[in-house]
């Protein structure tokens, strides 16, 4: 049985050059790079290169990237260490971030912090004048994701980040499903602090990063060591940090070609579901959308059946993230969005990635409206 996989926002397949890449620090490179003996200084000089390169792709000073274990721990590393430098304020972020922002956010909250979670349109954007609106006089710090994992819709970053400057107050943003898939720069978009994932680009799983603008008042959240100047304490994750870099120099030299790639190959799935299958609608902005992600409705349809009759024929998606899977609710990123919860519920996002074919595509087409068509049949409101 053919297999395709379609789950990409989720999480990528480790590049065969990146395993390379890491290999010898599973084996004859295993120092500790706070050692000061040679051994040490091996993996020091890796973690070092690999810090260079990733600052050099962001455009920034290789002194403001931070390594941590993902995006989930940059996300909070961002929002607390600037909340709790200031010890009281009001944050302002939007309803559809990835929970590693809004459980943070309500962490601060049952902690004393006021939190405004602007609106987003039924696109999934927020408006900057929204945003300009939230902002008070003890506001600390804005928080807006780059791209939302569930139906890829591209925020005005560069907008609010001009707004964040003008009030003197640091943005942050969760870059985790835009950082090496299209091109933008923190410094242009008024960026303060980046989070990122290597395992969303082909790198490994468990290793991510924080950007942080010099001159950003933070504390560490974590305590320990003196690891990465005292900001993240814990001994580096040399394999995968150098395997984090090599995949970051992949995306240097193949993002765009990938994403113009991508973005017909998504085109086509979408204007073929949408000629075979009745009552289906795309979720998400049409045009301010990431390359490889579609995120459609089946009205009437339950997504975990359709994604079990997916899965029986090979292909791989979701309903959303993969963080909030098994949920029975309709995605609270949709709902946000005003989407009504009869298409809500039967929302199956595909998201497609360096590996994705055209026979992929045809193969899919073969047979999601197919098995669509079975289960509005079998439905309880069909049947009646």
């Amino acid at each position: 049985m053919r297999r395709v996989y379609l789950d990409h926002n989720a999480s990528t397949p480790v590049h065969p050059e990146v395993l390379q890449a890491m290999l010898p620090y599973f084996g004859e490179l295993y120092g500790n790079p706070s050692s000061i003996h040679g051994f040490g200084r091996e993996a020091r000089d890796a973690v070092e290169l690999a810090r260079e390169e990733i600052a050099g792709f962001l455009g920034v000073a290789k002194e403001e990237f931070v390594f941590t274990s993902g995006g989930t721990e940059s996300d909070n590393l961002a929002i607390k260490g600037v909340a709790y430098a200031r010890g009281a304020g009001h944050v302002i972020s939007s309803p559809v971030e990835h929970h590693a922002v809004l459980r943070t956010c309500q962490t601060l909250e049952r902690q004393g912090y006021a939190v405004t979670y602007v609106p987003v349109d039924g696109q999934g954007r927020v408006d900057p004048d929204d945003v300009r609106r939230a902002v008070r006089p003890d506001t600390v710090l804005i928080t807006i994701m780059y791209a939302n994992s569930e139906v890829g819709t591209i925020m005005p970053i560069a907008e609010i980040g001009r707004i964040a400057a003008e009030h003197g107050i640091p943005f942050h943003v969760d870059g985790v499903q835009a950082f090496g898939k299209i091109p933008f720069s923190v410094r242009d978009c008024g960026i303060s602090l980046l989070s990122c994932s290597s395992h969303k680009i082909y790198g490994p799983k468990g290793l991510g990063g924080l950007y942080i603008r010099k001159g950003t008042k933070m504390v560490s959240i974590q305590h320990g060591g003196d690891h990465e100047r005292r900001r993240r304490a814990g001994t580096e994750n040399v394999p995968a940090i150098v395997g984090f870099a090599r995949a970051v120099a992949l995306r240097a030299r193949d993002m765009q070609e990938e994403a113009l790639r991508v973005r017909r190959l998504r085109d086509r799935l979408w204007e073929g579901v949408e000629a075979k299958a009745p009552d289906v609608r795309l979720n998400g902005h049409p045009v301010h959308r990431l390359p490889g992600t579609v995120n459609m409705s089946f009205r009437g349809i339950e997504a975990e059946s359709l994604i079990l009759a997916l899965d029986l024929k090979g292909i791989g998606a979701s309903a959303g993230s993969a963080c909030t899977s098994g949920s029975l609710e309709p995605s609270y990123v949709l709902t946000a969005m005003g989407v009504p919860p009869e298409w809500a519920l039967g929302a199956l996002r595909c998201s497609l990635g360096r590996s994705t074919s055209e026979e992929d595509i045809d193969y899919v087409l073969e047979v999601l409206p197919a098995a669509a068509d079975r289960l509005r049949a079998l439905s309880p409101a069909t049947v009646a």
